[in-house]
């Protein structure tokens, strides 16, 4: 298959072009190619390389924790058609029973795919501070320990990319280099760290950031906070851009802070994502979604319905990054993120072609996962 006349978007710059696909893979960008029954004319507009989300727990009416491959076939399917070709499926702060059922019936759906692709999982909780519990459920936070956290992974280790939790709760400390001798990124989140405990807990291993500036202490001018101690080193992090969870000038100033190369998008979206406005839930607790948001009863933000796609035209039309920039923070940061960057996350020959079509509104027209056609 040759998608010829398309603007391709590259890591850092965009240039008009045609790229050749074979057996799930860009096997030539720019010839010479082989002969191609096949040809896809782009008409001048973007082909971009597939968006990673790393943090995402529902779609389509289903959640991650529902503990049923069908629930996690269906989310795969419902974000792709959002561009997302890569995810990592998302679990919340429950019973450690629940969580391993979750991570079982993940395991069992990355095996057989029909939508995007399942890259690992991402452990949300359960060792996250009661100070700041966001929309999680307090009645099962733990105390870290290592042998809590085998209590959960023990027989999935393999599946578990990262894990969000709090560096300053009694017992962190002990976890985080265990965490990283393991291969596991730590993520500080729900967190209510003084700037010294966040950069205590960077030096222990903790190296990314859950949803920036959300559910952590906040910078002020006497006292930095996490969100201090995550600008003044050079961890990465993540932004749910929906314009509702951060403020707009707030989302520019991380990005200059951060740079393109240090921010990942991620949607936070549950269940409700591509579902009409009424009551959902997460994590045990009830939902409502209007106007965009999703809400605990207490008002509380729960998670959110962005998808990726509306996050990268959220980001584009609200800053002054160039589009390639943007597109960076939505694929290959993400695939670097999840130890995939040797494959995914860019267009470069060798690379599975995990692909987008779409217009100067970024609007998605067609969607191929490993080379075969989504929509």
């Amino acid at each position: 298959m040759i998608f010829k006349n398309f603007r391709l978007i590259f890591t850092d710059r965009i240039e008009v072009g045609s790229l050749q696909v074979k057996d799930g893979k860009i096997i030539s960008i720019n010839g010479p190619f082989i002969e191609d029954n096949e040809e896809i004319d782009g008409e001048g507009k973007y082909l971009s390389p597939g968006f990673v989300d790393i943090h995402i727990h529902g779609a389509g009416g289903k959640d991650t924790m529902d503990g049923e491959v069908e629930s996690i076939d269906t989310i795969a399917r419902v974000i792709a058609a959002h561009g997302t070709t890569a995810f990592l499926p998302t679990t919340m702060t429950m019973e450690v029973a629940d969580i391993r059922k979750a991570l079982s019936s993940i395991r069992e759906a990355a095996k057989n795919h029909s939508g995007a692709t399942i890259l690992g999982v991402h452990l949300e909780g359960p060792f996250i501070s009661p100070r700041a519990i966001g929309a999680q459920n307090p009645g099962f936070v733990l105390e870290p320990s290592i042998a809590a956290y085998e209590s959960i992974a023990d027989g999935y280790e393999e599946l578990i990319t990262s894990i969000t939790m709090a560096p300053e709760v009694p017992g962190a400390s002990e976890l985080i280099p265990y965490l990283k001798e393991k291969g596991v990124k730590v993520s500080i989140g729900h967190t209510a760290a003084t700037y010294e405990e966040a950069v205590e807990g960077i030096g222990l291993g903790c190296s990314h950031s859950t949803h920036l500036y959300n559910a952590m202490t906040p910078l002020t001018h006497r006292s930095p906070g996490a969100v201090g101690a995550i600008f003044d080193t050079d961890i990465t992090t993540e932004t749910i851009s929906d314009g509702i969870h951060i403020s707009w000038p707030s989302l520019r100033i991380a990005y200059r802070q951060k740079t393109s190369d240090r921010v990942m998008l991620v949607t936070d979206a549950m269940m409700a994502c591509g579902m009409p406005d009424g009551k959902y839930w997460l994590g045990g607790q009830e939902v409502l979604t209007k106007e965009g948001a999703a809400r605990l009863l207490n008002g509380s933000l729960a998670g959110s319905i962005l998808t990726m796609d509306a996050a990268v035209r959220n980001v584009s039309r609200n800053t002054d990054l160039p589009l390639y920039e943007v597109v960076k923070m939505a694929s290959l940061n993400g695939a670097r993120f999840c130890g995939a960057e040797d494959r995914k996350g860019k267009l470069a020959e060798g690379y599975d072609a995990d692909l987008l079509v779409f217009d100067e509104d970024i609007v998605i027209s067609q969607v191929f996962i490993e080379g075969k056609k989504f929509i």
